[in-house]
């Protein structure tokens, strides 16, 4: 069986069911209502938010939403991120959870602004 290949992040979102279109649509908009300077892009095989630099990736999986805003951002979000799972980069969202949209935000705006 082919995998279709996915070249835009409109693409990726609607490879999902309507639950995870919803929750990945709303973190586009959100990304991109943070800098009118963000590049929208698919960059290791998920939805990334470039300027300059990757400034953070997000990617839905069976039980989670992974965000990747990068190991410093990890450390100085650590308390909020108590919560959840995390990697070096990584924070993984359960999907039985409600979405923190307003943390994705601040994520963001840290990689941007830092």
């Amino acid at each position: 069986m082919e995998k279709t290949q996915i070249d835009t992040v409109e693409q990726y979102i609607h490879s999902f069911p309507l639950d995870i279109q919803e929750i990945l649509n709303r973190l586009r908009k959100l990304s991109l209502s943070c800098s009118k300077d963000l590049i929208e892009k698919m960059s290791y095989q998920m939805p990334t938010y470039h300027l300059k630099k990757n400034m953070i990736h997000f990617a839905a999986f069976t039980n989670h939403i992974g965000i990747y805003p990068g190991p410093k951002a990890i450390v100085v979000f650590k308390d909020q991120l108590k919560a959840y799972k995390c990697g070096k980069g990584s924070i993984q969202i359960p999907l039985n959870k409600p979405f923190p949209y307003d943390l994705y935000k601040d994520l963001l705006l840290y990689n941007i602004n830092n």
